[in-house]
């Protein structure tokens, strides 16, 4: 990703770039008639916010439902009411992580994440939501046995709390070979084997399409063996991470025939970088990853 990461867009939303003025362009986009495509309804479509930090969130719920997009995912509570006011669904509820490196392998971090997701998990049941994000955090020199360890002894601290409330906890996979140097949970084996210890339906995985096309490979096969233990899934094309067009190596039909086959009736965001600074063509570019991924 580069100087594109999560946590610089979504300083930079904070820093006022989202404030950006693109009614205009936005009114011309969202009163296309070609904007109206009629999904399958196989597939419950999601986007990532900060993606889009650029277009105001107002104005991005208002674009992104005619896509056949029901939900927006990585929002706090802040922003659940202008989702609510659209009548759009925080499919992956964030807040309670520290941040990606700072996490549950290490027990340093424990007391602040306990605290965190003990306010964060009533807060999302109560908003009527499901999912809420959570990392490994970084090795920091851990082998595999420590960071399970560690991860199980906190994540057991409040995975009851999670269970009262059906909440589900899920910790996303990321890569370590390109964009989140040092991750550890950064393989799906390596996260099964988590799900496996903690030992509840309230703790699954984020299956992120690109980290793992990266770090693993073999996608399909690995959906297919391990779908009883991922929550959600994110899209982005690989190499590079932009839009899933013909450009990218992943055929993503095919991924997500596969998902729909196991029976997975969650929801996929996309989570592409738009390799436009337009923010009309930002959309445009993501009313077509919907429909490449609406088989």
């Amino acid at each position: 990703m580069g100087k594109h990461t999560r946590r610089l867009a979504i300083k930079n939303i904070v820093a006022g770039t989202a404030a950006v003025s693109t009614a205009g362009m936005l009114s011309s986009f969202t009163s296309s008639s070609d904007n109206h495509y009629s999904l399958k309804g196989k597939v419950n479509h999601s986007v990532c916010r900060w993606c889009f930090g650029s277009v105001p969130l107002e104005d991005f719920c208002a674009a992104v439902k005619p896509m056949g997009i029901k939900a927006i995912d990585l929002v706090g509570p802040k922003d659940w009411p202008i989702l609510q006011k659209h009548g759009l669904y925080s499919s992956m509820c964030n807040g309670a992580e520290i941040n990606l490196v700072d996490g549950w392998n290490d027990t340093q971090f424990h007391a602040t994440l306990i605290k965190n997701y003990t306010e964060m998990i009533p807060l999302v049941a109560k908003a009527g939501y499901k999912n809420l994000i959570c990392f490994s955090g970084n090795r920091r020199g851990k082998d595999d046995e420590t960071g399970w360890n560690n991860c199980v002894s906190g994540l057991k601290q409040v995975i009851g709390l999670a269970e009262k409330h059906n909440v589900t906890l899920v910790m996303e996979l990321l890569n370590s070979k390109i964009d989140h140097k040092d991750y550890q949970c950064d393989k799906t084996p390596w996260g099964v084997e988590l799900a496996k210890r903690i030992g509840s339906p309230n703790f699954k995985l984020l299956y992120d399409i690109y980290h793992m096309q990266i770090d693993e490979g073999d996608v399909i096969r690995t959906i297919r063996d391990n779908h009883q233990y991922i929550a959600h899934y994110h899209t982005a094309g690989v190499p590079g991470r932009h839009e899933i067009d013909e450009k990218q190596e992943l055929y993503y039909p095919a991924i997500m025939k596969a998902i729909v086959d196991t029976g997975f009736t969650g929801y996929v965001a996309q989570e592409f970088i738009p390799s436009s600074k337009d923010n009309t063509e930002k959309l445009a570019a993501l009313q077509k990853a919907v429909q490449i991924c609406d088989i």
